[in-house]
């Protein structure tokens, strides 16, 4: 009998990648406007919808769940939801036969030029980020996910601004304006879209490279180095108020200065290489538990 040894990673990306290219058809018109028009209330009153990136991707993610499901079902995956908004991730693709988790992430961002985008936030760098076996905030630790992808959707805002003020009835609805409009959906590992720097200000979210070629491709700045350069770079990285809070200057800011940061502390061990050799088996692992 012929074992399963479940899907792996490489192939999850080549799945979701080539289901990715049908995604925009479903959401928008032949002319390239989306087809959500706002909110209906029992009045049937319209109200045009924000085009808030937070509110766009979870109405994505709500039009796009019976294309998951049936991507799911063709794969053999279980689709299971974020039980909160703020958990991570959006989606959690199980492999019914072996258990093998792929955590989706579904994020959105807007043209600024037919170059570059506004850039995404890509989750947290602190917290399940960090302590890997950590369930808070987080459908299943992060350790226990084969891969962690982004669905990304850049889309086009309209030139002229929409009142979001007004209302509409059902029968203009052919007549109000699309908020958002041209997609281009991708799918890439998460790592290999990454920014060196935080996603905006002072957060603790990992940013997006903002190019549009290296989203569509996966080329930003980690793609080359890999995910455990970018893993053991965010997981130590401070913010200037979390330096602040610890009292302690920033270890590094950008891959340079991580690099120069690394590279000190191998400098200083291999001064002390025979030394730290010659402890062996006589140094305790941690602090020994005195009570």
């Amino acid at each position: 009998m012929t074992k399963h040894n479940g899907m792996t990673s490489e192939q999850f990306l080549q799945h979701l990648q080539s289901h990715a290219e049908s995604f925009a058809a479903a959401v928008a018109t032949n002319e390239g406007d989306w087809i959500i028009k706002g909110f209906i209330d029992v009045y049937q009153r319209i109200y045009t919808i924000s085009v808030d990136t937070k509110i766009i991707s979870k109405v994505l993610e709500l039009l796009l769940f019976p294309m998951f499901v049936e991507f799911g079902k063709r794969h053999g995956l279980e689709v299971e939801l974020s039980p909160h908004q703020n958990f991570y991730p959006d989606l959690t693709f199980v492999d019914k036969k072996t258990g093998n988790k792929f955590a989706v992430d579904i994020k959105s961002t807007y043209r600024v030029d037919d170059a570059n985008v506004n850039g995404m936030t890509l989750g947290a760098f602190t917290g399940y980020f960090r302590n890997r076996k950590s369930r808070k905030n987080t459908m299943y630790p992060y350790g226990e996910y084969q891969g962690h992808f982004v669905l990304g959707v850049i889309y086009s805002k309209p030139l002229n601004a929409i009142d979001e003020r007004k209302q509409y009835v059902l029968k203009d609805i052919k007549k109000i304006p699309s908020v958002i409009k041209d997609f281009q959906f991708f799918a890439q590992p998460k790592y290999r879209i990454a920014a060196s720097r935080p996603g905006s200000g002072n957060t603790k979210n990992i940013g997006s490279t903002a190019r549009i070629d290296h989203l569509l491709n996966g080329a930003g700045v980690f793609a080359k180095l890999g995910e455990g350069v970018y893993d053991d770079y965010w997981m130590f990285y401070l913010t200037k108020d979390m330096a602040n809070a610890l009292d302690i200057e920033r270890p590094y800011t950008n891959l340079k200065t991580y690099l120069e940061y690394k590279q000190r502390g191998v400098d200083t061990l291999r001064k002390y290489e025979k030394e730290i050799s010659l402890l062996g088996d006589d140094e305790p692992d941690g602090e020994e538990d005195t009570q």
